[in-house]
């Protein structure tokens, strides 16, 4: 992070509002990968779910992935919009560091229920081999839940990893 580096005349602490946009901007970026991926899903799936046979695995699949990802565009657009890059140069040390942690707590606990949603796609897929009616909805949700979870969980790991840089350097200000 190039950002890190501090001229000889320079004290820590005028690198907090540097490091504090590079953070917002992080943010955005990160909810863009997020309405990009909801795109894609959007727009594959819904091609695909009018041209599946509802008697199938697949058109379930699709159905499930356009309802996931409506929700995901949705929350990838309130993160855009509540990122602010160019507004958090008057953050302190302390609140810059509250908002660090409180941003990743919530990249862990989506972690947490990524890892759900992969176990829920499992119990559905195996609920349907024994279910009497309709087992393909089941496999076809499970499925779409194993694709949604495993993108999600990497991402929300990912995109922790990535961010966690910040709070090193936040952390070397004190």
């Amino acid at each position: 992070m190039p950002f890190l580096f501090l001229p000889a005349t320079s004290t820590a602490l005028d690198m907090l509002p540097a490091l504090n946009h590079a953070r917002e901007l992080l943010a955005e970026r990160g909810m863009s990968v997020l309405g990009a991926w909801a795109l894609l899903n959007l727009l594959v799936s819904g091609y695909y779910v009018a041209r599946t046979d509802p008697r199938t695995e697949a058109h379930y699949f699709h159905q499930m992935n356009v309802g996931w990802n409506i929700v995901n565009a949705v929350l990838a657009v309130v993160g855009m919009l509540r990122a602010h890059p160019n507004q958090v140069a008057g953050l302190t040390l302390a609140d810059s560091l509250e908002a660090q942690f409180n941003f990743e707590k919530i990249l862990l606990i989506n972690a947490g229920l990524d890892v759900a949603y992969l176990a829920v796609g499992s119990w559905l897929r195996a609920r349907a081999a024994s279910a009497p009616l309709r087992p393909e909805r089941l496999f076809g949700f499970g499925r779409s839940l194993w694709l949604q979870g495993g993108f999600l969980l990497l991402f929300d790991t990912g995109f922790y990893f990535v961010y966690h840089r910040y709070a090193g350097a936040l952390l070397a200000l004190l």
